[in-house]
């Protein structure tokens, strides 16, 4: 399950995303403090504490889906938050940008029940 949380800069929602992920978990295991988190995802502290509050840009890809496996979220989502789109899905937009433009523009009006219909729909072959 994702949660998601509130601001006005996308850095800051980010880092206010990840911190309110954080403390919760932390509730239920100590090893959620920013400390131990940041060992986990190999950055400092401090690093970690300035990322959450918006004091920092949020960090590179691979550290923003290093704290996504550690706090159970989504990747795409983090990057998301953090204004930034994978690697893997650049790559898949490049072969195709004027569908996938094309596509996302239709798409972001639509409900989530016929976006999930669409994606189940080209994943099972049925359309």
């Amino acid at each position: 399950m994702y949660h998601v949380v509130h601001t006005t800069y996308m850095k800051d929602e980010f880092g206010d995303y990840v911190r309110q992920r954080r403390e919760q978990l932390r509730t239920q295991d100590p090893a959620f403090s920013v400390r131990g988190l940041a060992g986990r995802i190999r950055v400092e502290p401090s690093y970690l504490s300035k990322v959450e509050r918006g004091e920092t840009p949020p960090p590179s890809e691979a550290t923003i889906l290093r704290i996504a496996r550690e706090i159970g979220e989504d990747g795409d989502v983090l990057l998301a938050l953090a204004g930034k789109v994978s690697t893997e899905l650049q790559a898949v937009i490049r072969k195709r940008p004027t569908l996938f433009a094309e596509l996302i523009r239709e798409l972001k009006d639509q409900p989530d029940h016929a976006v999930l219909r669409l994606v189940r729909e080209v994943r099972d072959g049925e359309w």
